[in-house]
């Protein structure tokens, strides 16, 4: 059976099915009117809603009238292209149309088959049977047709989304905008403009500064006879055509000015004040007064300017001290629209300090210190309390009457101060004997540096005989070399020189503080010195506490040990006490006393808590400790560690510096070269490194080499750190003369070293010497270093004869060859000439 296109079937199911297609015909026959318009006419609409919006915005008040009537004229061009090109693309849908875009949404197509008609078999009455039980159920199908929606999808034709930047434009401009700027367009013309009979003459908005998070006001909407705003608030009116009557009175800015795009200077417009201003005018309120805009529509105001007040602040509660010397000072501030900074100042109150010993001179002019204030990162300001914790321990301040002042400030740049606010400034306190009296002499050389002769005086006196003062023999060593340098130095002291002392003076005493800490025993003892001088000179509870958990902490190690101790005798005992006179005493038991002198010192009880302590001193005192033997053994191996790190040390330094003469090369030649702040890190850490190694133990302490070694190690580290500001300031040249006159100090410091220790061998019966001569020891006679050296005594890295004589290897020798055939060169440049006759000296 086949079917052919035909007239509508009349069987009449047929045609109610298809009767029943009107209004779903309808609705998608709409929608295709929609789809090919808006396929045809999109830029039409795209470029007449980007016009609309640049005219409510103004923008044609920007230009003259030449190049607004140019735009004008680009506009309508486009325009009249978009809309020939819209013609051109559209297509009138027919109602045949929209069925067959209907038919399609449906399965089996069944209004195709409704307007069919039987092709053959029309005369057979079975055949008709079953076109008919067809036709009956694509009817039954047919009424099941919807609308079809329209494809409005234009993603495909529009790839750069111009018509959502119009819509959003039209959109912003009909909420920001003013429809009657866009209005008038319609005057601009090439003869005079006329007045636009339905627009107002004038309109005028009140913007107050941002900080204040006041809205914009529309003064055409202001019809009250008075208005508040913010001083410093801009109102800005604009008068429309050529209206003479739309005169600007006020008396509430000093100067009204046009804006920008108003022809006329500043001073002619406001020589025009009183006659009338035209255009766009602008008025910085700074005062209360009146405003009338004359003509028709004229409004007369008094305008009430409310001021913004300065902010202010005031100090809240007592200066608090950290244990670790920071203050901490609340302080509250408040402004009407919020604080946005503030400051402290500190200044010394000279008048206040008690005048003797090395206080008695006049001091030094120092500049008051500057702090920033903290503020909170986020939330309402108006009202704010804060806490500034900062730490000025090694100023000439810490611990003096000092006078602080605190600022806030505001965004309009108003500022308001608390009173002065007079209060000891509290900083960094040392309980060791030995570390307060170096602070102490630290601080008068601050105050004035002429108390330098008088300090290092006293500073021999006390460092005579450390060993009856102090637990800490390095910083004592330490504070000797500092002595002899410091008295070798010209007076006055330069600021560098004075710079100096005090920051070596700062890290003895901190040595000085924390003692050696050889054992678990003294590290306790330290812990209690330090408690019981903090009790006595009235410590903060901060500090108390600080304090008491550093003795827990010594206590718990103290005991540790003593069980590893008991455990090696064969004694019974677990680790969690100790023993006295046969009795058992618990950690537990050791803890409860600490907690009890811990509540006497809140409780005020401070005799009673110094009595409970020396309690607890006599009894770790009486405890049954068993000492290590052979402490004294292995000196001459930790002298030759040390000689082995100060090796590696001088080695890496040497690497540093041929990698900053590589640097300077490609410098010349205008290669790229490593970060200088790279070469820089690596100096501070060669740096600390051989400051770390100064803190400890080193070969002959106490002996006359080794004291002249520890000084060349001194003046080696003060050389890197010239270095490191050299390489900070890019300076490679300076860098490198620095660094060569390290490791040359460095050289000279572990010859002196080895001496020492070759002295210290050469006594029999010497602590931590060797009575075996040395010739005796199992030595490889072919031992030498990677240049060709043969170890001096005691792995010194000098003998009494040059490098790379000693039988030096094959490579040792071609490196030394070079070096002298490159500095032969005259052609090469000076700075590699002068490096390579270093390397000469030095190897």
């Amino acid at each position: 059976m086949a079917a052919r296109q035909a007239p509508p079937n009349s069987d009449t199911a047929t045609a109610a099915a298809l009767n029943a297609l009107k209004w779903p015909r309808r609705l998608t026959l709409a929608g295709l009117w929609a789809e090919r318009l808006a396929r045809a006419f999109w830029p039409l609409w795209t470029v007449l809603l980007l016009a609309f919006s640049a005219a409510a915005f103004g923008l044609h008040e920007v230009g003259t009238l030449l190049q607004v009537q140019i735009g004008l004229g680009l506009v309508a061009l486009l325009a009249l292209a978009s809309l020939i090109w819209g013609f051109r693309k559209f297509r009138r849908p027919t109602s045949d149309e929209a069925l067959i875009r209907l038919d399609a949404s449906l399965p089996g197509r069944p209004i195709a088959t409704l307007r069919d008609s039987q092709a053959i078999g029309a005369d057979d009455a079975q055949s008709s049977a079953v076109w008919r039980v067809h036709l009956a159920r694509m009817a039954e199908k047919a009424r099941a047709a919807r609308a079809v929606p329209p494809d409005l999808q234009l993603a495909s034709r529009d790839r750069w989304s111009l018509r959502y930047v119009a819509l959003t434009a039209a959109v912003m401009a009909a909420l920001f905008g003013s429809f009657w700027r866009a209005a008038e367009v319609v005057a601009i013309g090439p003869g005079p403009a006329q007045a636009i009979p339905s627009g107002p003459v004038w309109e005028g908005w009140a913007r107050p500064p941002a900080y204040t998070g006041k809205p914009v006001l529309y003064l055409n909407d202001i019809t009250a006879g008075e208005f508040e705003v913010p001083v410093g608030s801009r109102i800005q009116i604009r008068v429309y055509g050529d209206n003479a009557e739309a005169q600007i009175e006020q008396t509430i800015a000093q100067v009204a000015r046009p804006a920008p795009e108003s022809p006329g200077s500043e001073s002619q417009a406001a020589a025009a004040i009183p006659e009338g201003l035209k255009g766009l005018t602008e008025l910085v309120v700074s005062q209360s007064g009146r405003l009338a805009i004359g003509g028709p529509g004229g409004r007369d105001w008094q305008v009430i300017a409310t001021p913004d007040t300065a902010p202010t602040i005031a100090v809240s509660g007592e200066m608090g001290r950290e244990a670790d010397g920071r203050f901490k000072q609340e302080f509250k501030a408040s402004d009407d629209y919020g604080v946005t900074a503030g400051r402290v100042t500190i200044s010394l109150q000279p008048e206040k300090v008690t005048r003797r010993y090395g206080l008695e001179i006049d001091p030094e002019i120092w500049e008051p210190v500057t702090l920033d204030l903290p503020m909170p990162m986020k939330g309402n300001r108006t009202e704010i309390t804060q806490t500034l914790v900062d730490d000025l321990s090694e100023h000439v301040f810490s611990n003096m009457p000092v006078s602080m002042v605190f600022t806030a400030l505001d965004a309009a740049g108003n500022e308001g101060s608390a009173a002065p606010y007079e209060v000891t400034l509290p900083g960094k306190r040392f309980f060791d004997p030995m570390a307060n009296a170096v602070i102490e002499m630290r601080r008068d050389i601050l105050w004035n540096r002429e108390n330098l002769p008088r300090a290092l005086e006293l500073l021999k006196a006390i460092g005579n005989r450390p060993e009856e003062l102090t637990r800490s023999q390095n910083a004592a060593k330490r504070l000797r070399v500092l002595v002899r340098q410091a008295d070798a130095m010209a007076l006055p002291l330069t600021d560098g020189q004075r710079d100096e002392v005090v920051k070596e003076l700062w890290d003895i005493a901190f040595m000085f503080e924390e003692g050696d800490l050889g054992n678990a025993f003294e590290r306790l003892q330290r812990a209690q010195d330090q408690l019981e001088e903090a009790m006595r000179n009235g410590a903060s509870p901060e500090e108390i506490d600080q304090l008491m958990k550093e003795m827990q902490q010594a206590m718990r190690e103290y005991l540790k040990e003593l069980g590893q101790q008991a455990q090696q005798n064969g004694d019974r005992q677990d680790g969690e006490g100790a023993q006295q006179g046969g009795q058992t005493i618990t950690q537990d038991q050791l803890q409860q006393m600490l907690d009890e002198i811990e509540r006497l010192m809140k409780e005020g009880k401070t005799a009673e808590a110094m009595a409970l302590m020396e309690e607890l001193r006599q009894l770790m005192e009486n405890l049954q400790v068993q000492q290590g033997q052979g402490q004294g053994q292995g000196g001459e191996g930790q002298g030759q560690g040390t000689m082995k790190d100060l090796g590696e040390t001088l080695k890496d330094q040497q690497g540093l510096s041929d990698d900053a003469y590589r640097d300077m090369q490609r410098g010349r030649n205008g290669q790229p070269g490593t970060d200088p702040g790279e070469l820089a890190d690596r100096q501070r850490e060669l740096r600390d490194k051989l400051n770390e190694m100064q803190n400890g133990k080193l070969p002959g302490d106490g002996s006359e080499k080794g004291e002249e070694g520890r000084e060349r190690l001194g003046e080696a580290e003060r050389a890197m750190r010239e270095a490191e500001e050299a390489l900070r300031q890019g300076d490679l040249a300076g860098a490198l003369d620095k660094q060569a006159e390290a490791m040359e100090r460095l050289r000279q410091g572990m010859r002196d070293f080895g001496d020492a220790l070759a002295d210290l061998e050469r006594e029999p019966g010497a602590e931590g010497g060797n009575q075996e001569p040395r010739d005796a020891r199992r030595v490889d006679p072919n031992a030498v270093d990677p240049l060709g050296r043969e170890p001096g005594d005691s792995a010194r890295i000098g003998s009494d004869r040059n490098m790379v004589q000693n039988n030096p290897d094959q490579r040792a020798q071609e490196l030394l060859d070079e070096i002298r055939r490159r500095s032969g060169e005259a052609g090469r440049p000076d700075a590699e000439l002068d490096y390579l006759k270093r390397l000469l000296d030095l190897f």
